[in-house]
């Protein structure tokens, strides 16, 4: 039985865990987390929103299926590492952009293998959870 509670908050904790999840995964490749637990957060804030709100309102929150979220993601982590070898380096060699003005972090490979791990994770852990949520409720 869902409360009335928890139907009324989930969809601003959700919202709030991913922008969370978001801020964990910039920081995550000079600092501690990252893609990985950015991922969780993210997969952890639509379990919610799809315990809250049904498993259907879940997906239609999502925009895409979850496998193509984290088949983008790896598409995504294998360009990264492929973009070293050309430039000659070994393959998954960081490399950074010329710092831009105004931006505080480093945009490098190292964001964008971060960016696709958090999609896969994502992807992955979302379609998990809500297909087990879609078994609970039958």
């Amino acid at each position: 039985m869902k409360t009335l509670i928890l139907r009324t908050i989930a969809p601003y904790l959700a919202a709030l865990m991913m922008i969370f999840s978001i801020f964990v995964l910039l920081r995550g490749h000079n600092d501690p987390g990252g893609g990985f637990i950015g991922g969780l957060l993210a997969a952890s804030a639509f379990a919610i929103y799809g315990i809250a709100s049904g498993v259907a309102s879940a997906r239609r929150a999502m925009r895409f299926h979850p496998m193509a979220i984290a088949g983008s993601g790896l598409a995504m982590s294998v360009l990264a590492g492929l973009a070293s070898i050309l430039f000659g380096v070994p393959f998954m060699t960081g490399l950074w952009a010329p710092p831009i003005p105004g931006i505080d972090f480093e945009i490098s490979s190292v964001l964008f293998f971060d960016i696709g791990v958090y999609l896969v994770v994502l992807g992955a852990i979302t379609s998990v959870a809500l297909a087990l949520e879609e078994r609970d409720d039958e």
